[in-house]
């Protein structure tokens, strides 16, 4: 009987250790799925260009629809509506969320890789607008008030939005 008995106990111990071993892989699996973050629409990551190719072909044409990579600078502190990505020459390129469909979590996303979809455009920024994205940015009285001219910029409205 106790020979039964311990059988049937490493048996149990066996299977409840493949289990655990099964379990610990699958969650493994599932963690590195969830790695990549998506807001807004899900898209292919085909054709993926650099905020550099994103510049040239922007200059030659009105808008252009593109899927491009970047590293944010910053984003908005309020409600996640925005975020600025670094383009070469130090200047930033204001991507907005088409129709406020989706936003950004309001944690500090400075130095995230993203990739992002959608229609990239120069256009001018009123001093209001200017304004407003400073002060979602947590910008002080004083620096929000130096701004006082328009400012044409590259923009990009996007679709969707990965995090790498």
């Amino acid at each position: 009987m106790n020979k039964t008995y311990f059988s049937a106990l490493l048996l149990s111990f066996a299977l409840y250790s493949c289990t655990q071993q099964e379990a610990g892989t699958t969650a493994t699996q599932e963690q590195s799925a969830q790695k990549q973050t998506i807001y807004g629409k899900d898209f292919d990551e085909k054709n993926i260009l650099s905020v550099t190719q994103l510049q040239d072909a922007v200059a030659s044409q009105d808008s252009v629809q593109a899927t491009v990579t970047a590293e944010i600078v910053e984003s908005c502190q309020s409600k996640g509506c925005w975020m600025d990505v670094k383009l070469p020459d130090n200047t930033t390129m204001k991507v907005t969320f088409r129709d406020y469909a989706f936003f950004l979590p309001v944690e500090n996303m400075k130095g995230k890789t993203v990739v992002f979809t959608g229609t990239a455009k120069r256009e001018v920024v009123s001093v209001e607008d200017q304004r407003h994205y400073a002060e979602d940015a947590g910008r002080s009285a004083t620096e929000i008030a130096k701004i006082t001219e328009p400012r044409e910029e590259l923009r990009f409205v996007a679709d969707g939005v990965k995090f790498q």
